[in-house]
């Protein structure tokens, strides 16, 4: 198989990355050779930028591919150019959407491709459905041979998967763990969350490339675990070998009261409740299973940020406002309590 990824080295394409040059195919990978460093042996380079469209044209030259994937196309604008570049290019176009997209809040917590697409919360959820829009048209009127993938939580073992941090990640939330201080959990850490490693995702994203059954089709790509928020910051403090100290608060506090983008990936993604049903995966994908508890990886997340200092930026902002936040409350309860 030949194929060609936009994008190839972020935390769900780096192990699909790795599992196809395991298995033998041709890989080329075009982004900005910012971060190949990493990269396994086997992968060629087309070094580009993919928004300078006459310059990608002339990279392509008369290269055709059996699959073409873009990780990192996000609006309408992404696709369409991606649709001008690779219609007669590829057997097999694959465009990563977002499990997001779906109903928010949903109206039923079990979550299949057959789910509504609808989320007033959150712009990047609601231009991944136009793009999916887009894309069905082209495949419906021009043969456009696409496939939508909906990842949900994935993560690696580069980065601790939490519910509240800041901008710079969630190296502060640690710090907090290690140190005693209150964690903000959103709600009362007992709606339900699946986490999806890397590893994993890559095993069922493998199977549908170059999958004919999975033309025209949307496919989700989850673990069939689901872990309550309340679970995942255990298993986070036990890694790290202390008493986790939660601060519970509603999630439209925590949007009401911060710059980050709670609305969205709070109120439009993780304040619900949601166990996915892969069933169509399965179909489409026979051997695909998830084997990486999350309790596992999560550990070997925690490990990896520890023994790798480039990973620990430090967010002094967020730290604060954690402060801010926990102090407000207590002096609420207290006005409350005493009158």
């Amino acid at each position: 198989m030949k194929a060609l990824f936009i994008g190839g080295t972020g935390t769900i394409s780096t192990d699909i990355t790795k599992l196809l040059l395991t298995q033998g195919h041709e890989l080329y990978l075009l982004n900005r050779g910012n971060r190949n460093e990493g990269l396994p042996e086997g992968a060629k380079l087309l070094k580009g930028d993919i928004n300078d469209e006459a310059q990608v044209q002339e990279l392509l030259g008369e290269h055709t591919f059996d699959v073409v994937v873009n990780f990192i196309a996000f609006t309408p604008q992404h696709v369409e150019r991606d649709y001008r570049l690779f219609h007669h290019k590829t057997n097999q176009y694959i465009f990563i959407s977002s499990a997001s997209a779906y109903q928010s809040p949903p109206a039923d917590y079990r979550i299949s491709e057959a789910t509504p697409l609808a989320n007033p919360f959150w712009e990047y959820s609601r231009n991944k459905i136009a793009c999916e829009d887009y894309l069905m048209k082209q495949y419906r009127e021009e043969g456009f041979p696409v496939t939508i993938v909906r990842p949900s939580h994935t993560y690696s073992e580069r980065s601790v998967p939490i519910g509240v941090h800041g901008a710079k990640g969630p190296w502060a939330v640690i710090k907090r763990i290690q140190e005693g201080k209150p964690v903000i959990i959103h709600g009362d850490g007992a709606s339900l969350w699946t986490l999806t490693h890397s590893r994993d995702f890559a095993k069922g994203f493998v199977g549908l490339m170059s999958n004919i059954h999975a033309i025209g089709e949307a496919v989700q790509i989850t673990s069939d675990e689901s872990l309550t928020w309340n679970q995942i910051h255990e298993i986070v403090a036990l890694a790290l070998g202390k008493k986790l100290n939660p601060l519970y608060v509603p999630s439209t506090f925590l949007d009401a009261v911060s710059d980050e983008d709670y609305r969205g990936s709070l109120l439009g993604d993780k304040a619900n409740t949601v166990v996915f049903d892969n069933s169509k995966l399965k179909r489409l994908v026979p051997d695909y299973v998830a084997t990486i508890r999350g309790d596992q990886g999560l550990r070997e997340a925690v490990e990896y940020m520890l023994q790798n200092p480039d990973t620990q930026q430090e967010d002094p902002e967020f730290d604060a406002w954690c402060d801010k936040v926990s102090a407000a409350l207590d002096r609420a309860i207290s006005e409350i309590k005493n009158g």
